[in-house]
């Protein structure tokens, strides 16, 4: 049996700047979220990924140096993978189940062709296919989280963290306008509730704004459109190392690609099956303080998430994005546009 390994005293000296960097940006960014909603009555309202993400940048000059950047590396690698694998515990597989085998089968296919026509889109306007399985995957997972998962398995690049910084970014951006605009849409369409918390809930970048579209028009739609937004953030372990494996097998000469197998992935897996085992059961749940648990679980991997998203600020030159020209924009509502069409298309089809 392999002993487990600590890190040892110096290698926790080495990385305690960077992560303590990290952390104070992201408290940062979660004190001003709030505030800021409140100095604007409301009008104005970013969530705290995006806040720790322009706070990051904006540190950029006072984090570049040696004694960051192995703590800020390890907060964009190690810490973000375990975040993600503890998002597992937002799934149930009854109501995943529940959505039936076509509709399934359909945000399956509207995910796949999403990315790879953001990759295909991206090649062709020489950005490059790493943007897009970013943009790809973003639009076609969920948003933030979805782009900073596929960056532990795109190959590195000169403007790598531009990219994930731009894709963040224009994940909340475009996710708040589609907020907006798709449920006028589907009433449209016609669409009755199911149907259109099946569109907002398979089109829609971000959780928060998933809810928000869905019950402004009603409970139903909501319920439905978290469920199928569920299924989606389900499918980001296995989209993230599909991509991971594309890139080893096209050989990219821009950086390794190492899919990364098996542990975050597996505890992703595993805390899927133990939240649904104990929503099957109630009793079992309550007996072992089971919703405590994943509270605390929960906001451990929402703190991760921030924390990760902080380094990569604080490592992102504000010069990087303002090079960023029209064609990153292109793909990225490129992708918007094909995942929203091929599930009103595969409804359509369905009847």
């Amino acid at each position: 049996m392999t002993a487990i390994s600590f890190p040892s005293s110096a290698t926790l000296q080495r990385l305690a700047p960077g992560v303590a960097l990290s952390l104070a940006v992201a408290i940062a960014s979660s004190l001003a979220a709030p505030l800021l909603n409140l100095l604007t009555g409301g009008r104005l309202s970013l969530p705290d990924m995006v806040i720790a993400l322009v706070i990051g940048i904006a540190l950029h000059s006072l984090a570049s140096t040696p004694r960051f950047e192995p703590g800020m590396t390890f907060c964009v690698k190690t810490l973000l993978r375990w975040a993600i694998g503890l998002l597992g515990l937002r799934i149930a597989l009854g109501d995943i189940i529940g959505l039936g085998l076509g509709i399934a089968l359909l945000i399956v296919a509207s995910m796949i062709l999403t990315v790879a026509v953001a990759i295909a889109l991206s090649r062709a306007l020489e950005r490059g296919s790493g943007f897009g399985a970013l943009a790809g995957a973003a639009n076609a997972v969920c948003g933030a989280s979805a782009t900073l998962a596929t960056a532990t398995v795109v190959p590195d690049y000169p403007r790598k963290s531009a990219d994930i910084a731009f894709a963040v970014v224009m994940a909340n951006a475009i996710s708040t306008l589609v907020m907006l605009a798709y449920p006028p849409l589907c009433l449209w369409l016609g669409y009755d509730a199911r149907h259109t918390g099946i569109v907002l809930g398979a089109t829609i970048h971000d959780m928060a704004q998933v809810v928000g579209a869905g019950y402004a028009v009603s409970e139903p739609v909501g319920n439905t459109a978290v469920i199928v937004k569920l299924f989606r953030v389900f499918l980001l372990l296995p989209m993230v190392l599909a991509i991971g494996w594309w890139f080893i097998r096209q050989g990219e000469r821009t950086g390794e690609a190492k899919v990364p197998m098996p542990v975050f992935a597996l505890a992703f897996l595993a805390l899927c099956l133990v939240n649904s085992a104990m929503m099957a059961s109630p009793a079992l749940a309550a007996a072992t303080s089971y919703p405590a648990i994943k509270s605390a679980l929960g906001f451990t991997s929402q703190w991760g998430l921030l924390v990760a998203i902080a380094a990569l600020g604080l490592g992102t030159s504000l010069r990087s994005i303002l090079t960023i020209g029209w064609r990153h924009m292109v793909v990225f509502l490129g992708a918007t546009f094909i995942i929203l069409l091929a599930i009103i298309a595969g409804l359509t089809i369905m009847g």
